[in-house]
């Protein structure tokens, strides 16, 4: 039965992966083009093909995506967003299901791939971890993004999430961005990738559906970056409990 389930999973992300590549040409030219544009017009004209694009590729590798907690964003305003990780399914679920056009930092290795670094690169803003130089420019950027009107998509626990909690524990950046730049977080929850693609499990996965909740707004105004510590810890807890607490049927 372990032979059988591992040989469908298999078959699953092969067919997952051929799909990707298959609607991801078919997104190249339209990227590629808006790549052109200023911000935040890139941005937003970016948001708008990752919608469509995932509201295509998810529903046809049965991972249909449901989101709960859009009224929190507000017209007019944008926010750092916080969000759990557990596997790379994370990717495809978080920025296009983001209200409005967003950002996210990302390593800078996956933008040197083929065809599909274009858009990660489009996307993001890259980081060199082992370059003190990029970690300073991305803070930077990541105030300029928010400058600009656009989201931030922030995965505080800094790596995919390996370990039998709910949640790793997690860094400073995103919660001294926020009071630096005085914006809200919005913490986002995903439900289930961490069943679909498994970090323990090489060349697996199987379909789930895919839940995505954000959460009401945790205001900044007024903070200083001492208070970092406490934002960050208020802000884990939530998360934690909310997770632990509202597992999708």
């Amino acid at each position: 039965m372990k032979l059988v389930k591992n040989i469908l999973g298999g078959i699953y992300l092969t067919y997952a992966l051929l799909v990707f590549l298959a609607t991801m040409l078919l997104v190249l030219l339209p990227i590629w083009v808006i790549s052109f544009l200023p911000e935040p017009r890139q941005a937003k004209a970016l948001h708008t093909v990752f919608v469509i694009w995932m509201g295509v590729y998810m529903p046809l590798v049965f991972c249909p995506v449901f989101r709960k907690g859009k009224e929190n964003f507000k017209d007019g305003e944008n926010y750092v967003v916080v969000i759990n990780h557990n596997s790379q399914a994370d990717i495809p679920v978080s920025s296009p299901w983001i209200p409005g056009p967003n950002k996210t930092l990302a390593k800078v290795e996956m933008s040197r791939l083929p065809l599909f670094g274009m858009i990660y690169r489009s996307g993001s803003i890259l980081l060199d971890r082992k370059s003190l130089n990029s970690r300073q420019e991305s803070m930077q950027k990541m105030q300029d993004t928010l400058e600009l009107g656009i989201n931030l998509c922030l995965y505080p626990e800094g790596t995919r999430n390996k370990t039998d909690k709910p949640l790793q524990p997690f860094f400073d950046g995103a919660f001294v961005t926020a009071i630096k730049a005085q914006k809200a977080i919005i913490p986002g929850i995903i439900f289930n990738t961490s069943k679909i693609a498994p970090v323990h499990k090489k060349f697996w996965a199987r379909p789930m559906p895919v839940h995505i909740h954000f959460l009401e707004p945790i205001l900044t105004t007024g903070m200083t970056l001492d208070d970092v510590p406490k934002l960050k810890e208020y802000t884990h807890n939530i998360m934690e409990k909310y997770y632990t607490t509202n597992q999708p049927s």
